[in-house]
């Protein structure tokens, strides 16, 4: 029984389909799948497939899919999702549970979602299926239709499967009151090489949801911005003997404060999608569009640039690889570099509706130098300021992991370069009292002060960090609900422009989705404004 029971009679006979439609001609449609893909959703492009789930009676089928189904949904691709018990309950409600029914179930569903895919959506059906012939039917439907087909099987248990029994069904076919009952008297065929295997009893579903998006992504089904993996730049622990050895042999580009503030920005996968510093395309990507446009789109309304001299321009072109010097410590490589005319005026005009050299940060701009230089980044080791702070400068890695071991089902960030005020405290609290009211059970602040440089008249980070402190301890902020964690990042002073980076920085990769509480709003305050 493919509805979720996993209930296979004895006996069945198997079924021959054969065609009993005559006079029928095919019909082309004159919309071609390139066109559909132009105006379905919101991120161009044809992605119609097929993500076919198989596994026993509770193993979380039809949880997975469902839950890739909303996660897609929400980035703006369309999905549907295809259950057994649902699609029995209409089209298949005719047929039983026989041999001879399961296999006539399967086929009609493969072809049911052939036309979802066919028409730019990503089908996903959620059934037991467990006879490789069917499986194997069902892909060459796909095939021959010219779309792809990945089978996932959901690797959970049949212990496990026993223990969540959200149904009773095991129950009953231990007690003998069900026969045929898939994976206790009938046999389920393992795929022998599924396209992904998910081991739904180990990993979260928010794990196992963003396995699938991988796997979309390296298929060229779904862009990078859909994945919410943060892209950390370091390098790996294995490799950062050679790594090192490697720096040595080549020539060295002396950075400043800033751009080491920067650098790890990056390194840390604040800047994720970007791979490095931005190469000249995603740099009048972000200055005309305040976005990324390759592979989808993403939020990057401030670019992330590397100044140099010409005297430093010339002496590396052209070169395969630089290493990155601040302080005579050498912190990362820059590989295939592309330098580029670092256009000042244009740039601080529109970062920040100015070209005024009194602005702090275009000041900056003005002086630094008259190149660009972009590249994909291979980070040595953790960034560190040895300031007694370091502990607070927490990855998005890490804070992930820190709201899931607190059970946050939702989560605001504040971000701030001064000592929190009675309109922040304001600000903070009653965001909390209004997601409680929504229904969230356990709502936690991100207290997130900037870490990086800021105007010399600002409060500095260690006594903002100490007024952080007393207003936990005096209650003025709930300390049980409240994550402190320094952002690296530098001020610029650009407004809603930084505004809206900062905001997207976090949304999209702080943003958490703990199974049973749906988190479906990332709230981000930012001094007056609020955003939903």
């Amino acid at each position: 029984m493919d509805a979720g029971s996993g209930i296979i009679p004895t006996g069945a006979q198997e079924r021959t389909v054969a065609k009993k439609s005559t006079n029928v001609t095919y019909q082309s449609h004159h919309v071609s799948r390139q066109k559909r893909g132009q105006i379905l959703g919101e991120r161009g492009g044809f992605r119609g497939c097929c993500l076919w789930f198989t596994g026993l009676s509770g193993a979380g089928k039809t949880t997975i899919a469902f839950a890739v189904e909303e996660y897609l949904i929400t980035k703006g691709i369309p999905a549907y999702g295809l259950d057994g018990d649902n699609i029995r309950h209409g089209l298949n409600s005719n047929l039983g549970f026989t041999q001879v029914d399961r296999e006539e179930n399967i086929r009609r569903i493969s072809e049911v979602s052939k036309l979802f895919a066919d028409g730019g959506i990503i089908s996903l059906t959620a059934f037991i299926s467990p006879y490789a012939k069917d499986r194997d039917n069902a892909r060459k439907i796909f095939t021959e239709a010219g779309l792809p087909f990945y089978e996932i099987f959901i690797n959970t248990s049949l212990e496990v499967c026993e223990k969540r029994d959200v149904k009773g069904l095991y129950k009953k076919a231990r007690a003998g009151q069900i026969k045929g009952f898939t994976g206790i008297d009938q046999v389920y065929e393992r795929p022998s090489n599924p396209e992904l295997s998910l081991k739904a009893g180990v990993d979260t579903v928010d794990e196992c949801v963003q396995q699938v998006i991988e796997l979309l992504q390296n298929e060229g089904i779904v862009p990078i911005q859909a994945v919410e993996k943060v892209v950390e730049l370091f390098v790996p622990a294995s490799k950062v003997e050679s790594t090192l050895a490697e720096a040595k042999t080549l020539p060295k580009l002396h950075i400043n404060k800033l751009d080491l503030q920067w650098l790890q920005v990056l390194a840390e996968g604040w800047g994720t999608p970007l791979k490095g510093f931005m190469r000249e395309r995603e740099f009048l990507q972000c200055m005309h569009f305040g976005c990324l446009l390759d592979g989808g789109v993403s939020n990057q309304s401030i670019p992330i640039v590397l100044p140099l001299t010409t005297e430093d321009k010339e002496r590396l072109v052209p070169v395969p690889a630089i290493a990155l010097y601040h302080d005579g410590k050498l912190h990362a490589i820059l590989r295939n570099p592309e330098f580029y005319q670092h256009r000042k005026e244009e740039r601080a005009s529109r970062q920040f509706g100015t070209g005024n050299a009194g602005h702090p940060y275009v000041k900056m701009i003005y002086d630094s130098g008259d190149w660009l230089v972009g590249g994909d980044l291979e980070v040595i080791s953790r960034i560190t300021w040895n300031d007694g702070l370091d502990k607070y400068r927490l990855t998005p890695n890490e804070l992930r992991a820190k709201f899931r071991s607190i059970n946050a089902d939702a989560v605001f960030a504040f971000q701030l370069r001064n000592p929190v005020h009675n309109g922040h405290a304001l600000l903070m609290t009653d965001t909390r009292r209004r997601l409680l009211e929504r229904g969230y059970k356990n709502p936690v602040l991100l207290l997130h002060p900037l870490g990086g440089w800021t105007k010399d008249d600002d409060v500095p980070l260690d006594v903002r960090m100490r007024q952080h402190a007393a207003v936990l301890e005096e209650g003025v902020l709930d300390a049980a609900s409240t994550v402190v964690a320094i952002f690296p990042s530098p001020m610029m002073y650009a407004g809603p422009t930084e505004v809206s980076a900062a905001a997207g920085r976090r949304s999209s990769y702080l943003l958490l989705r703990f199974w049973g509480l749906k988190v479906d709003r990332w709230i981000s305050v930012y001094s007056r404004f609020v955003l939903l």
